[in-house]
């Protein structure tokens, strides 16, 4: 009788236990698993991305495959009806139109302007998309650059082309190693400490990929949740070297007759990879809290919140004050606002109480781009150290028309025969804006303000080992891209996590 008592007592502290645990909320640890699926030159590379395809969702995990337009149309005359099948059951994800033929993208958007720029890269670029989404019969919502050929302006023409997400790994933006917005867009991108690639050699590689994924996952749980990312390409099971750099290589670009097959890895290694990778995932799927996402699902659990709210006065003058001294983004609990969102809102304001209509009780968020050259003074015209409220007001009345118009920060705010750079006519519209709030009228006149524009920080300078890709030309760097990626920091923010009220995956 004793012993049933300790038992029936046994099994109700862990019935109490299991419902403390069911109604807690465990740190999430969002893992995105993606397949950069490129390789339209060597045929093993299809049956290794069906393969891959089809373990997974056997396992009951859904990863990203990221298909260059080329490698679709490639399938699709094989007759590979298989292939596409296997990769359409997770997320479809585009990868440029050709990959690494030459030019590639960093290479022609080298010297083009925003405007320019963003013309080229869909011109170029735009055929593939829907060639992907033709041939695997969906909508494709993410996209990543070849090798390290990344540039700002594929930005506005990835917004052309209705693709919301930038999914790769490089190091020219990022911030604190977690997914970020940029561009108007959820970046997944120099995730770094949170990247955790095994290695796909044998031996001890298994292990030293558990540890590796480990140290974040412990890391972020710590923090509260967060995201890991991880990628590979379906031809690294197979080959013994990428099929670009056998063809491509140092700006190499002969007709498709001339292209060489990359060497081949022995059967036996193939195998060990392909084993090793599953246990990979079978130990991550296992770990409390993880769940694996996709780039469709990762937009909806990073969606941005600040694009749906609205900011009352009192907010706005929350969001002024700090801009008044420092120029970056801001980020609150449920939502962050960059430094273009708070022009966009602010001048809004301001233009609104400007035009008789008093300040506004709810604003919302224009998405706005960031300046497409550097703030260059004007020749020959004054330096006024302050302006009639009259002639400022009229200076924000045309900056808002501006941003209407041309959806993005202005290069230069004009008061008369004067020009302000957008971070000092920020700092000023900051203030006034403060001013306004608080006393309920304008003041006589507006002093001029030098704005202190941090967000660039988070932009890496450009050198030539940025550039690192073996794709690209001897020597080949791009400081103008990396001026234009500064500039784009006005729309640089952390992306936020949504509550989620069940994270737990098994």
């Amino acid at each position: 009788m004793r012993s049933l008592v300790r038992t029936v007592l046994s099994l109700a502290a862990a019935l109490v236990v299991v419902a403390h645990v069911a109604g807690q909320t465990v740190a999430p640890v969002y893992v995105i698993l993606w397949f950069d699926t490129e390789d339209y030159i060597l045929p093993q590379d299809d049956d290794a991305a069906k393969r891959l395809a089809e373990m997974l969702t056997t396992l009951g995990v859904r990863a990203t495959f990221k298909v260059v337009g080329e490698k679709a149309r490639v399938l699709e005359a094989r007759g590979r009806r298989d292939v596409i099948a296997a990769l359409k059951r997770h997320d479809i994800g585009y990868h440029s139109n050709t990959h690494s033929q030459q030019p590639t993208i960093a290479v022609y958007l080298q010297n083009a302007g925003w405007d320019e720029g963003r013309a080229e890269f869909f011109r170029r670029e735009s055929q593939g998309a829907p060639d992907v989404e033709r041939i695997f019969v969906v909508k494709v919502d993410a996209y990543g650059q070849p090798g390290s050929a990344w540039a700002p302006q594929a930005y506005p023409a990835l917004h052309d082309m209705d693709i919301g997400m930038y999914l790769d790994e490089a190091d020219h933006v990022g911030i604190d190693d977690q997914p970020f917005y940029y561009g108007g867009m959820l970046n997944v991108f120099k995730m770094r400490s949170n990247l955790a690639r095994m290695n796909l050699s044998g031996g001890a590689s298994l292990a030293e990929g558990k540890t590796r994924f480990t140290t974040a996952y412990d890391a972020l749980r710590a923090k509260g949740g967060g995201t890991i990312s991880i990628y590979y390409h379906p031809n690294e099971w197979v080959q013994t070297e990428f099929w670009d750099a056998v063809n491509f290589t140092h700006g190499a670009n002969p007709p498709p007759d001339q292209w060489k097959r990359p060497g081949t890895r022995p059967p036996a290694e193939t195998e060990q990879a392909f084993k090793d990778f599953e246990q990979y995932v079978r130990f991550m799927k296992d770990l409390p809290g993880v769940r694996f996402v996709t780039a469709t699902e990762l937009m909806n659990i990073y969606e941005d919140a600040a694009m749906t709210r609205s900011f009352s006065a009192a907010e706005l003058v929350t969001l002024a004050r700090p801009l008044q001294d420092e120029i970056t983004f801001q980020r609150f609990d449920r939502y962050a606002v960059s430094a273009a969102d708070a022009f966009g809102l602010l001048t809004a304001a301001l233009a609104n109480f400007a035009d008789g209509h008093g300040v506004p009780g709810q604003s919302r968020v224009t998405r706005l781009y960031g300046p497409a050259r550097t703030y260059i003074a004007p020749i020959g015209s004054a330096h006024s150290s302050q302006f009639a409220w009259s002639a400022f007001a009229a200076a924000v009345r045309d900056t808002r028309d501006f941003y209407t118009k041309a959806g993005r920060v202005p290069d230069e705010i004009w008061i008369g025969p004067e020009s302000l750079a957008p971070a000092d006519y920020l700092a000023m519209v900051a203030r006034v804006f403060d001013e306004v709030v608080s006393t309920g009228h304008a003041p006589a006149v507006v002093e001029r303000r030098a704005g202190r524009f941090t967000a660039d920080r988070y932009v890496a300078q450009d050198a030539p080992a940025l550039w690192g890709w073996i794709i690209f030309p001897e020597g080949f760097h791009a400081p103008h891209l990396m001026e234009l990626a500064r500039l784009q920091a006005w729309t640089l923010k952390p992306a936020v996590l949504k509550p989620q009220k069940n994270t737990q995956q098994h």
